[in-house]
This record gives structure tokens, sequence and C-alpha cells, in this order.
């Protein structure tokens, strides 16, 4: 099993390199920074580290990740791992979602910092209640059973492209997560430890970033929930033509 991990990144110099270091060898064939428009030595640091740098010049967690994945279907990997620049994962807790994966026992591992050991002062007060709400909200309409919308999450490649990701900004975590309840993903839920990143949060340790985020994330599920019952069927069909091609990272739309 082929294993890519991706980790999108905006002025994360002072991380990066920590981060790719930590991320165990022989778990993963070979890591990737998305350079998302960084003004500082971002992309110097994560080559000396031993990663691949792709760029993408329009900032936007989702454009990075987007970017990232039109990056691994040059590769052709079993399994994506999306983390974040800034060190607040723990990279060497990787396995933790990559094992089911491998075991065949899900499709994708979302790593929740709420079921995990979360440092003092890493998640929070407005991130806490934003992930309570999110999760509320997607249990009750969607069924699904997520406690945390956390960037550390692991998921098949095949069933990633079957998703046809779209979201550019903050919604890219939460779209995935009601991506794959629609379409039938086996879905499975790690405890993950976090700690206070490295440099300032650029999202929920700011005021105008965690209205921006919160106000994306309601927008995503309110629009979602609207055109769940159309999208639903079309979901479920890719994933099951996906998964029926040789090799998966071939099919085309």
């Amino acid at each position: 099993m082929t294993t890519l991990a991706i980790i999108p990144a905006f002025n994360e110099a002072r991380a990066i390199g920590q981060v790719v270091s930590d991320i165990p060898d022989i778990l993963v064939d070979e890591v990737v920074v998305v350079n998302n428009a960084s003004t500082d030595a971002t992309e110097a640091r994560a080559r000396a580290a031993g990663a691949t740098v792709v760029r993408e010049e329009q900032q936007g967690y989702g454009h990075a990740c987007l970017r990232g994945i039109e990056y691994a279907k040059t590769r052709r990997p079993d399994v994506l791992v999306f983390l974040d620049g800034d060190y607040s994962d723990h990279p060497d807790e990787m396995p933790r979602l990559v094992d089911p994966i491998a075991a065949d026992q899900a499709d994708f591992v979302v790593g929740s910092r709420i079921r995990g050991e979360a440092e003092p002062g890493a998640l929070l007060p407005q991130a806490q209640a934003g992930n309570r709400l999110a999760c509320t909200l997607m249990k009750q309409i969607w069924g699904a059973e997520y406690t945390d919308l956390g960037p550390f999450r692991a998921i098949r490649f095949r069933d990633l492209q079957a998703l046809d990701m779209q979201d550019k900004t903050f919604g890219w975590t939460i779209e995935m997560q009601i991506k794959a309840a629609e379409a039938g993903l086996r879905v499975d839920e790690v405890p993950v430890s976090y700690r206070r990143g490295i440099g300032p949060s650029k999202i929920t340790g700011t005021l105008s970033g965690t209205v921006k985020a919160s106000a994306k994330i309601l927008w995503t599920i309110g629009r979602m929930a609207a055109t769940t019952h159309q999208r639903a069927p079309r979901l479920q069909e890719r994933v099951d033509r996906f998964r029926e091609a040789r090799p998966a990272s071939e099919v085309l739309d």
C-alpha cells in the first residue's frame, strides 16, 4: 500500500521542517508540501527536510488541498493523508489514521482532537464550539457520527477522487466529511493529540478568521443539506465506478 502525505502550507517556515521530519518514513512514500503563496522560506525549508514542493498561488486551504490532489494523480497512491504545516498535529501518530485503512476496516479516518489529548490552549473555545455545532448538525441531517472537523485525516485516494471535492477555502474539511457520509464510505474516527502550533493561528486564533470560517462552515452545511438527495446517489455511483476501475486513479469523469 502506497501512502502520500499532503501538507498545505502558508508561511510555515518556522515549523514545516519539523513537520516533515516527524512523518514516519516507513509509512509514507512521499511527503508533498503545497506552498500556498507563502512569502517566507516555507518552500526552501520544506525541500531541505526532504519534501516534494508544489505551488498554489491562489490562497485558500481548499485551493492548496486540491492542488495536492492534482499532484497525487501523477503518483497514484492508495492512501492520502492530510495534516497541517504548523506542527499542531503530531505527525508521528499517523499510523493511527492509516492502519484502519490498511486493515480494510475503514475508507476514511478522521483524527479527533476532541477525543484525543489537546494541549491547554491549543484548541480554542471558539473552535470547540464550532466543532460541536457542526458535528451536531451533521448527525441530525446525515446521521454521521463525528466529534471533530480535524485537519489530520486519511482517505483512500480512489474514494477521495470519487467525492469530487469542490470547496476552495474554509469549507473543505466539512465538505469531505458530509460527502463521505452521503457516499456510504466506511468512516472511522480515532483520537489524536494536538498542541499549540508554531506561529500565530491563521484561522481560529483571530476574530476575523473565526467569523469567516464559521460562516463558511454553516453555509456549506445549509447548501449541502438542501441538495443531499440529488447528490448522494451520484456520489455512491461514482464510488462504485472508481472502485471497479484498475487502477482507480486512472478513472476520468
